[in-house]
C-alpha cells in the first residue's frame, strides 16, 4: 500500500469533498446551512499541528496541549512521543512534523545547519533555527522499585553494586538522551559499560518510559530516569546526578523547516513559553527556561 503524506491526504480529501458537494447540489439551489453543514464547516476550519516530543514530556505537554486548543479552537494537535533519537530519525526520513521537542541538544543539533559540523555531521538543514529556544531543564535521577530490595541509596552505592555484579540496572539505549546521560555517569565512576552489560548487570530500554516501566514492575533493581518521569510514575528517587556527573539536562524546542503548518507551529511554541504551560511543566518537576 502506498504511503500518503498528510499533504497528499488532505489534498485528496479536499478534492473528494468538493466533488461530492457538486454532485449533491445537482441543480438543487436549496440552502445547506443546516446543523450538519455547520458542523462540517467547523471541522474544516481546524488546522492540524503535528508535535514530535521526547517521551519524558508526555504528561505535562499533553496537558499544555489541551489548554492550547481550548484557547485556540482553530487548531488541533497531534502528538508523537518517543525517544529523541527515534523522532530525529523519523523527521530525517521525511515524516510530517511541525514542532520538535528533544530531551537533549544533540538530536536537535544534528538537524540544525547552524550547529558545528562535528555534531551535524550530515549537514542536515531540517530545523528552523529562528524558532529554536531552550524550553525546559530536567534532572537525571536514580530510582528503585517499591521497597528498594537491594537497599541502593545513591549513585555511589550504584557504582559499588555494579562493580560487585550483584544488581541489575536498566538504562536507556545509546541513541536515547537518558541513555547518553547514564553513559556519562558510568564514565564519571570509571565503569566499563560494555563489560557490565556482558556480565549481565546492565539491561537496556528503548526510551525513558520503558526504563521507568521496568523499574516500576521490579524487573530491575534500579534505573536511571528523569526526575519528571519518577514523579509521574510515583517511583522513589534515591539520588540525583550532579552537573559534574552528566552535565545539564536541557530540552530544546523548534519548528521544522518542512513544517506543513508553520504558522500553527509558531503559535504553539509561543504558547509553551507562557504562564499556563509553564505551570504544567513545573508541576511534574521541570524547570521552565523560556517565558513569553
Amino acid at each position: 500500500m502506498a504511503h500518503l503524506s498528510r499533504r497528499q491526504f488532505m489534498g485528496g480529501t479536499a478534492a473528494a469533498a468538493a466533488a461530492l458537494g457538486l454532485a449533491a447540489c445537482g441543480g438543487n439551489s436549496a440552502s445547506t446551512d443546516g446543523g450538519n453543514g455547520s458542523a462540517s464547516k467547523d471541522d474544516a476550519k481546524k488546522s492540524a499541528i503535528v508535535v514530535f516530543a521526547a517521551a519524558s514530556t508526555t504528561e505535562s505537554l499533553t496537558r499544555a496541549g489541551d489548554q492550547f486548543t481550548a484557547a485556540n479552537d482553530q487548531y488541533e494537535l497531534s502528538f508523537n512521543y518517543d525517544s529523541s533519537g527515534t523522532l530525529k530519525t523519523q523527521i530525517q526520513e521525511g515524516a510530517d512534523c511541525d514542532v520538535f521537542i528533544s530531551a537533549g541538544q544533540k538530536q536537535m543539533n544534528q538537524m540544525d545547519i547552524t550547529a558545528a559540523s562535528d555534531v551535524n555531521t550530515e549537514g542536515l538543514d531540517l530545523i528552523d533555527h529562528d524558532t529554536r529556544f531552550d524550553i525546559l531543564e530536567n534532572k537525571v535521577t536514580l530510582v528503585v522499585p517499591e521497597g528498594n530490595p537491594k537497599n541502593i541509596q545513591s549513585f555511589d552505592d550504584l557504582a559499588s553494586h555494579l562493580q560487585a555484579g550483584d544488581i541489575l540496572m536498566v538504562m536507556g539505549n545509546s541513541d536515547v538522551p537518558v541513555g547518553q546521560y547514564t553513559q556519562k555517569i558510568l564514565a564519571y565512576y570509571n565503569l566499563d559499560e560494555e563489560a557490565l552489560a556482558s556480565a549481565g548487570t546492565i539491561t537496556y530500554a528503548t526510551n525513558v518510559k520503558e526504563v521507568t516501566s521496568q523499574v516500576s514492575a521490579g524487573s530491575a533493581d534500579c534505573g536511571v530516569i528523569y526526575q519528571t518521569d519518577a514523579y509521574s510514575a510515583g517511583l522513589a528517587v534515591v539520588d540525583s546526578a550532579t552537573k559534574d556527573m552528566c552535565g545539564r539536562v536541557v530540552y530544546p524546542a523548534a519548528a521544522t523547516k518542512a513544517a506543513p503548518n508553520p504558522e500553527g507551529a509558531r503559535a504553539f511554541l509561543d504558547f509553551l513559553k507562557g504562564d499556563e504551560a509553564t505551570a504544567d511543566f513545573s508541576e511534574v518537576g521541570f524547570t521552565p527556561l523560556a517565558n513569553a
